[in-house]
């Protein structure tokens, strides 16, 4: 046990110290932070979402001046909507939890599961465009070797993850900065050394659009200028993680996800608009074996000494690279919220809102990278195959959200007096982002995009099943839980008190039970002790661990009251055996892990109580699977096996639902 210990804390790291009261400050994101770990996703589409659309758009190259103003307004609009969700909905959830709100619980779960289906392909699509970028700068011999190092960084950025997503983001910031700097200057350089040239666009654009009209008419021309502008715009995703991550944020949350917002509204915007320019400025053309930013950098600095501008192209196209890989990060930061905030609902198994020692949520991550491993695997990393499936999701989600905030808006047009501006800018947001879904789904359905639309509808289905099996078990809890008023109404019926409180003696037989809160799984397994074993036990113990997950770790306030609720309900089953004249204490602890935790307690319930004889209760299901228990934790059998360890038997009460 010691070895894995000891390589779990060097390759994850050592068990962050819950007692600590800065563990939120040190954990968050600086809006700086958050513009590396989630504007990488954006930017990196600027590698070829400006590229996709300006081929599209070749011998009428002067319309893409359309498409550049349509995608920085696109950028603009999304990012002032999505400023406008992270003030209504401070909490963070993003797509998910605006849809859920403002229209309905069945619309946020598919709004959740097509930005969980879109987060594992940002991770597939990055990760095979960074291959692709890195491997080109290799010998073609090196080429085989393509799809390993595409699972061998799914491997790398998930046990990254697993450590923290600071400590992820902290990693990238050179090669995060090596590309902003110089996609800046070399975007900056080109509009300055042909800013003669900008006049001479008009007559250009005027010349593509006659021409456009006369050889496809003004109907060809339209759509031709949607499909280049879906196929740019439609891949400038990322942004929405921000509102989904707001707790990962540094205080005040609202201002620094406005700010990150800000952060990356701007440079998305810039770079792209400016690649489409530049392109033109340059006449840049395909090339095989380029990308068309490998040619127009070339392009920028044939004229200067052989080594700076060699050493200019290679720390460009490197950064390209290295930055997909980096855009992997929205995925692994944005797909686990998403689950963990849909598993707090009964929408995802529970498992996937709790927390590793490391306060991440370690089910998320493992099943993001699992997926996005599968969908390479499945694909062979191929970029062409993937920019198919990609993007559509979330646009779903895209809209969803605008459309709830219209109606947000609406409702309360009466108490908000700038309503009429806040329900322009989601309405425009509507508006284009539902146009590039509609697009998005002409253009890509019959290539491949039906089963980015299948499977997500796979992924609804499941989340309903999962769901209906948790509110079915919760009615049969019920009937549990109304032991508790029973048992309360018997006390004041018979009169039970006692007004002389009973001793302690800790060499007297004493019944140990775990529960988890006063309710009627832990009454029932405390009656049925009492009745199995009448007049053994003289000590009464209560041992309870208030379970730290995505649900209640947002701040020290959530703490707090987490530790305040586990304390109030051991309390009552102690007040309820002492009115009975027996002897009862209670033990709370907090943590992720309820095994360990647990376990720790018991130890120290045996030094002073050596008599001590423990229980436990566990839900049994009558049709139960593999799958159902996946859905429930049991937590209480690999206690009972720690606890043999040590010499302790513990005794599971089965309680049938």
């Amino acid at each position: 046990m010691d070895t894995i210990r000891i390589f779990k804390e060097v390759v994850i790291g050592r068990a962050r110290n819950l007692s600590d009261r800065r563990i939120f400050h040190n954990m968050s994101l600086v809006a700086l932070l958050a513009w590396v770990g989630l504007g990488a996703d954006g930017l990196s589409s600027s590698c070829y979402g400006p590229e996709a659309a300006y081929r599209e758009l070749l011998g009428h190259t002067h319309l893409s001046l359309f498409v550049a103003l349509a995608s920085i307004l696109t950028i603009t609009v999304i990012c002032v909507s999505y400023s406008q969700i992270i003030e209504e909905f401070p909490s963070g959830g993003g797509g998910y939890l605006v849809a859920s709100k403002l229209l309905s619980p069945t619309v946020g779960v598919i709004s959740g599961c097509a930005l969980i289906g879109d987060y594992i392909l940002t991770i597939a699509i990055s990760i095979a465009s960074g291959a692709d970028a890195t491997f080109s700068l290799l010998p073609d011999s090196w080429q085989p070797w393509k799809l390993d190092a595409s699972i061998g960084v799914v491997v790398f950025l998930t046990v990254l993850n697993l450590r923290g997503v600071k400590e992820s983001v902290v990693l990238w910031l050179p090669v995060f900065f090596a590309f902003v700097a110089s996609y800046v200057f070399g975007i900056s350089y080109a509009l300055v050394a042909h800013c003669g040239d900008l006049p001479g666009m008009g007559k250009g654009l005027a010349s593509d659009v006659q021409g456009g009209a006369g050889s496809l008419g003004w109907l060809g021309l339209v759509a031709l200028l949607l499909r280049a502008y879906s196929l740019g715009a439609g891949t400038y995703t990322g942004i929405e993680a921000v509102s989904n991550g707001l707790n990962a944020l540094r205080e005040p949350r609202v201002q620094t996800g406005k700010r990150t917002m800000v952060y990356m509204g701007v440079s998305l915007g810039f770079v792209v608009g400016g690649l489409l320019l530049a392109y033109l400025l340059y006449d840049v053309q395909p090339v095989p074996g380029l990308t068309l930013n490998a040619v127009l950098f070339q392009k920028i600095s044939e004229g200067w000494p052989h080594a700076l501008s060699r050493t200019f192209v290679i720390v460009a196209m490197a950064s390209s690279g290295a930055l997909l890989f980096i855009a992997a990060q929205t995925g692994f930061f944005g797909g686990p919220r998403v689950l963990s905030n849909m598993a707090v609902d009964r929408w995802m198994p529970t498992r996937f809102a709790t927390l590793s020692d490391r306060l991440v949520t370690q089910n998320g991550v493992l099943l993001m990278g699992l997926a996005a491993l599968g969908v390479i695997l499945l694909t062979r990393a191929a970029v062409d195959v993937l920019v198919v499936l990609y993007s559509i999701n979330v646009f779903i989600t895209f809209s969803l959200s605008q459309l709830g905030m219209v109606r947000h808006w609406w409702q309360i047009r009466l108490r908000t007096p700038r309503w009429k501006k806040k329900i322009l800018v989601n309405g425009l947001g509507l508006i284009l982002t539902g146009g590039i879904l509609v697009s998005l789904c002409v253009v890509k359905f019959f290539e491949g995009g039906w089963a980015t639309l299948l499977v997500t509808g796979l992924l609804v289905g499941v989340s309903f099943w999962v769901r209906r099996h948790y509110k079915t078990t919760q009615k049969r809890l019920h009937r549990l839980n109304e032991l508790v008023a029973a048992a309360l109404a018997d006390e004041a019926v018979a009169g039970v008190d006692s007004n002389k409180p009973p001793e302690c003696d800790p060499n007297a037989r004493t019944a140990v039970f775990l529960v988890n809160g006063f309710n009627g799984l832990g009454l029932h397994t405390l009656l049925a002790v009492v009745r199995m074993f009448p007049k053994v036990y003289s000590n009464f113990v209560f041992v309870q661990v208030g379970v730290l997950d995505a649900g209640n770790f947002k701040g020290v306030a959530e703490v707090d009251n987490l530790r305040k609720h586990s304390q109030n309900a051991v309390n009552q089953y102690v007040q309820f055996m002492m009115r009975r004249g027996f002897y009862a204490e209670g033990c709370v602890a907090l943590g992720t892990d309820i095994v360990d935790e647990a376990a720790v307690k018991c130890g120290v319930i045996v030094e002073k109580f050596p008599q001590a004889q423990f229980f436990a209760g566990q839900l049994v299901f009558k049709d139960e699977s593999l799958v159902t228990r996946w859905l429930h934790n049991h937590t209480v059998f690999e206690l009972q096996r720690r606890l043999y360890q040590i010499g302790r038997a513990m005794l599971i009460l089965p309680i049938q639902v």
